[in-house]
């Protein structure tokens, strides 16, 4: 049984030459697109990581090579009528391989993606001037009108 892929190197070695022109030329899409995203191994099949968090993935199987962007599928399913799509999944035949315009596109909403679930996280939203802490009501109150809000009392 051989071992199991530590780099995306040793991943893509022993795939045909086919397979491994297609998956470096996304590779080197997804490189462009998310420059500081580092390269790794997950669940057995390269991908990138942004922060820490899984961004990206690609692999192949038998007669196709595909691209993991995740949930971002769904939102561009008019762009990959063309493609065969799953829940996250894009299949394209290795002589076939998908447009650069299209990775960088998918990574780039990928990357937003993150960054949004990211600030939903942390309590905050973006404004021109940088993240802003969002305040509770409450606070709201008191800073208008200079006291603390008082409590609310329901009736029944």
């Amino acid at each position: 049984m051989p071992s199991k892929p530590r780099t995306i190197d040793e991943y893509l070695a022993p795939l045909s030459h086919e397979k491994r022109a297609a998956l470096e030329k996304l590779r080197k899409a997804i490189r462009a697109a998310a420059p500081k995203a580092e390269e790794c191994i997950s669940y057995q099949v390269p991908a990138f990581r942004l922060g820490g968090k899984f961004l990206v993935a690609f692999g192949a199987g038998v007669n196709h090579c595909a691209f993991y962007p995740g949930a971002v599928v769904d939102a561009h399913k008019h762009e990959l009528e063309d493609y065969d799509t799953g829940k996250g999944t894009i299949r394209f035949r290795p002589d076939e391989p998908l447009p650069t315009a299209l990775v960088r596109k998918l990574v780039k909403a990928r990357i937003a993606r993150i960054a949004a679930e990211r600030a939903l996280v942390l309590g905050r939203h973006e404004t021109r001037n940088g993240p802003q802490h969002k305040r509770r009501a409450s606070d709201r109150r008191q800073s208008i009108h200079g006291t603390a809000a008082r409590p609310v009392v329901r009736r029944r």
